[in-house]
């Protein structure tokens, strides 16, 4: 076993990303159908806009307006359906916890540690959207 050259690196890098991009799509399609069950007068942006944060370092900045256009869609929904919400903002805390450790992460030494937080808190915030949506169709629906 001789040492890899340069395309079975390459080979390697663009697997791997391919793998970390299989989530962010499932993440993403979350967010749209979220966006999607906000009545379109209630929304704060377009489903579609969520796509935009695969865009290399745009998608950084990108992911704050997504958090704190969809918390404020939330609200406004949860406003007019009179659901319940123990947040101002459904999912804003841990979705900008999430988008600052993001960003943090990309800096040398420190960048392992916040990794590692960003992915609990995007988990998290996942879930919570999720939920929301969820919450939204059994409201409708019942």
């Amino acid at each position: 076993m001789g040492n890899l050259g340069v395309t079975e690196i390459i080979l390697i890098l663009i697997i791997a990303m391919g793998f970390g991009l299989i989530p962010k799509i499932f993440y993403l399609i979350t967010l749209q159908n979220t966006i999607n069950e906000i009545r379109p007068e209630n929304r704060r942006m377009e489903p579609g806009q969520v796509w935009l944060s695969l865009i290399p370092i745009f998608g950084l900045v990108w992911q704050f307006i997504i958090v704190a256009n969809l918390g404020d869609s939330l609200k406004a929904e949860f406003q007019s359906r009179n659901l319940p919400s123990e947040e101002d903002r459904p999912g804003y805390s841990i979705g900008l916890a999430y988008c600052i450790l993001a960003c943090v992460s990309v800096i040398p030494f420190v960048g392992f540690l916040t990794g590692i937080a960003s992915l609990v808190c995007w988990i998290v915030y996942w879930v919570k959207v999720y939920n929301f949506r969820m919450m939204m169709m059994y409201q409708r629906r019942g």
